[in-house]
């Protein structure tokens, strides 16, 4: 059976037209080089240790979405005159989740999630985020705060800057950020990706959304 021109013309551009409404959600965050200063506390920063955080993430295809997160393993944040001015969290990759597929499915997508086409968790069990600087924000009603630092992934390190809401208490401090993206092939997860050429019926969106949720406790 012969299927004509028109027909898979149309059938392209559907692709496409769901490709584009299916993005993830989420302003782009500024990407580029890592910096090579790095915001040090001085000897009166107060230290807060990282006491529950996660990174929580949504990946988006044609035709569909997976969502979950990453623990934080472990971090610390300083503060001076009751501003963040420094830290750095550690991400674990392995306790990567997934809560859209059922277990069946789950397990496999997992697999091929913590293998080398995306974060190759064997080699590189752990991403690291560490602050440059931390400066006011205004006119954004979910974050008072732009953060910029270096964000290490599959052993690639790429500074990013995104708005969060931080709240420094005298025993604790809360950074909650709006939902962001990353193109995940700056850290060189190119698995059916637009930029390989894959067809537009089988890509992954290269952008991902983020949105970090933590706590530290004063130490």
């Amino acid at each position: 059976m012969k299927i004509s021109s028109n027909l898979l013309i149309a059938f392209f551009a559907l692709s496409l037209i769901i490709s584009c409404k299916n993005q993830p959600e989420g302003e782009a965050a500024t990407t580029g080089e890592a910096s090579q200063t790095i915001a040090k506390p001085s000897t009166d920063a107060k230290v807060y240790g990282v006491t529950n955080g996660n990174v929580y993430w949504a990946a988006t295809k044609v035709g569909g979405a997976h969502n979950g997160a990453f623990q934080i393993g472990s971090g610390k944040l300083a503060s001076e005159n009751g501003k963040v001015t420094s830290g750095v969290i550690e991400i674990d990759i392995k306790s990567m989740s997934e809560v859209t597929l059922d277990d069946g499915m789950k397990a496999k997508f997992m697999s091929h999630m913590k293998s080398p086409d995306f974060f190759d968790a064997e080699n590189h069990p752990n991403g690291e985020f560490t602050i440059v600087s931390v400066e006011p924000l205004s006119g954004n009603p979910e974050a008072n705060s732009t953060i910029k630092g270096n964000l290490m992934l599959k052993g690639i390190t790429k500074s990013i800057s995104f708005p969060a809401n931080i709240v420094v208490m005298e025993d604790k401090i809360s950074v909650v950020s709006p939902k962001f993206t990353i193109n995940r092939t700056e850290w060189d997860m190119k698995y059916n990706a637009a930029i390989i050429g894959t067809a537009a019926d089988k890509i992954i969106h290269d952008d991902v959304s983020l949105n970090i949720q933590l706590e530290a406790t004063a130490r």
